[in-house]
């Protein structure tokens, strides 16, 4: 039984089959950095991520992009891939079974160490996503991202792949799409070859748990506002001391949290 429909993203495109096959083989250009996605929207793919430095990024092979239709998986002539609660409520929840499916089909050709594969959950009650996050997933080889809708998923199937859950903020989104966009971007950017300039990365908010520096460029005033007079002296010294300076107070204010945090660790 198969799939026709099919998503092409970037150089190599995936047709969904249940017919067991090697994913990796088909559609990774070698040391690409995949990110294979299980959703009930496949056609939102790869939207944001498609513009841009990251959909230049995509097309160069630099990274590739697979689509999983969960409903596909699902059972019966309706191909269900959800059910009422046990113990009632509102809602739906998706099914262990069906969700179970996707993942071991999403797993073939992917290695079983997490730290080169993470398996995530874009869930609100997940830990807050985070640049150090974004960090670590850059470093894999790819990972595999499940996007949630109605209710959530059976905790059962989240505790027998042992599934990290990773929430994009404090508020509920319809459907864990958005999230995985959001997440993806954030990740991928970090790739070798990606942003072209990788000091970028070293110097923006987060990066050194702080919040990034104000920026200025031209024209050098705009009504009646000028560019502070350390940016236009030439002294890299005194321009690196006062992007520090001005980092700590806007972390200071905006952000006590992360300040806090900063300090706890310099301790």
């Amino acid at each position: 039984m198969t799939q026709t429909p099919r998503k092409s993203h970037g150089r190599k495109s995936i047709s969904a089959s249940l017919q067991p096959r090697d994913l990796m083989a088909e559609t990774k250009l070698k040391g690409a950095w995949t990110a294979k996605i299980i959703t009930l929207f496949p056609e939102v793919f790869p939207g944001v991520l498609g513009a841009s430095l990251t959909g230049k990024a995509l097309k160069q092979g630099l990274w590739a992009l697979d689509t999983i239709d969960l409903r596909i998986f699902g059972e019966g002539k309706h191909r269900n891939v959800d059910d009422t609660p046990y113990g009632g409520g509102a809602g739906m929840v998706l099914r262990a079974d069906v969700v179970a499916k996707a993942l071991d089909f999403a797993s073939r050709g992917t290695p079983q160490d997490r730290a080169k594969w993470p398996i995530v959950y874009l869930s609100p009650r997940g830990a807050p996503f985070t640049q150090a996050k974004a960090r670590a997933w850059s470093e894999a080889d790819g990972m595999t991202l499940l996007c949630g809708r109605f209710e959530g998923v059976d905790q059962r199937v989240l505790d027998a792949y042992d599934i990290e859950e990773v929430s994009l903020g404090d508020f509920v989104l319809t459907g864990g799409e958005i999230a995985a966009q959001a997440m993806l971007d954030a990740t991928i950017r970090l790739r070798d070859g990606v942003l072209g300039n990788e000091a970028s990365t070293e110097e923006e908010s987060y990066s050194n748990g702080l919040l990034e520096h104000p920026h200025y460029t031209r024209p050098a005033e705009w009504r009646g506002m000028g560019v502070p007079e350390v940016l236009t002296s030439g002294d890299h010294g005194k321009v690196a001391k006062w992007r520090n300076a001005q980092s700590e107070a806007l972390t200071q204010d905006r952000r006590p949290d992360l300040w806090a945090r900063k300090e706890d660790y310099e301790d």
